[in-house]
């Protein structure tokens, strides 16, 4: 399919314009006019790149692109030695960050939901359908050691709890990635527990005093979901090749 067409049929699936977001979404290197094979990753790193030449792939579509509104606008060190390896093997780079979070199916916090086997799922905030955070029910309740152990074995990565209450968790709100601070809103809320990607030293203080429970996941253990599920998405509506990497990142 020629790289216009991919663009188009993302736009129309992500609706990018609903968000306001921290980076540019759509195409952000453009390489090659026709785009047969496909390199999915959570993040436009170096070895991600890499990958994606050794495979050799028309695209990499990734969660976490580049040009970030708060980072150097200069082409230098591991920016630069990124950028020359699209350009010079002709890989387009295409990158949704927020619109891939909320997106109802195929969003980072909606396959989150599905892999939990979380009940009732809607935003947090009602009829708010670009709302970054959920929220739904455990049926059955669990504890937080089950709860833990549930995460672990569904990301492949044991979380960080914090232990707010000795209730069973049946109410639980999450967002993956960097969200820790919505911690506030979930507990003013009186939400049992909430699930996110990272932990800042205030998210202890916040949960203990106002008895929620914290897990903290990881950023991109909590993130894989959503660009695997748009790759294989793509995979069986057009006639291209989608490959998943996985980069080796413990955060």
């Amino acid at each position: 399919m020629q790289t216009n067409e991919l663009i188009s049929y993302l736009d129309g699936l992500l609706k990018p314009w609903l968000v306001k977001d921290y980076a540019p979404n759509g195409l952000q290197v453009e390489g090659k006019s026709d785009i047969r094979t496909i390199v999915t990753a959570v993040t436009a790193d170096q070895y991600a790149v890499d990958r994606a030449v050794e495979l050799g792939a028309d695209c990499l579509l990734v969660h976490h692109g580049y040009f970030w509104k708060s980072e150097p606008a200069v082409i230098t060190g591991m920016k630069q030695r990124r950028l020359k390896a699209l350009l010079s093997n002709d890989i387009n780079l295409i990158g949704y960050h927020l619109p891939l979070d909320i997106h109802p199916k195929l969003g980072n916090n909606a396959q989150l939901g599905q892999m939990l086997g979380i009940n009732n799922i809607r935003p947090l905030e009602a009829g708010n359908d670009t709302c970054l955070v959920l929220r739904g029910e455990l049926e059955p309740s669990l504890s937080g050691d089950a709860l833990t152990k549930l995460l672990e074995q569904q990301l492949g990565r044991s979380p960080l709890h914090i232990a707010a209450h000795s209730r069973p968790i049946k109410t639980v709100a999450w967002c993956t990635g960097g969200a820790q601070d919505y911690l506030d809103q979930v507990a003013a809320m009186g939400i049992d527990a909430f699930i996110s990607g990272e932990v800042s030293e205030r998210t202890y203080h916040s949960a203990v005093e106002q008895g929620t429970d914290y897990f903290s996941a990881g950023h991109h253990a909590t993130e894989r979901g959503g660009i695997k599920a748009l790759g294989e998405h793509l995979a069986s509506q057009f006639d291209v090749s989608v490959t998943f990497v996985d980069t080796p990142n413990p955060v």
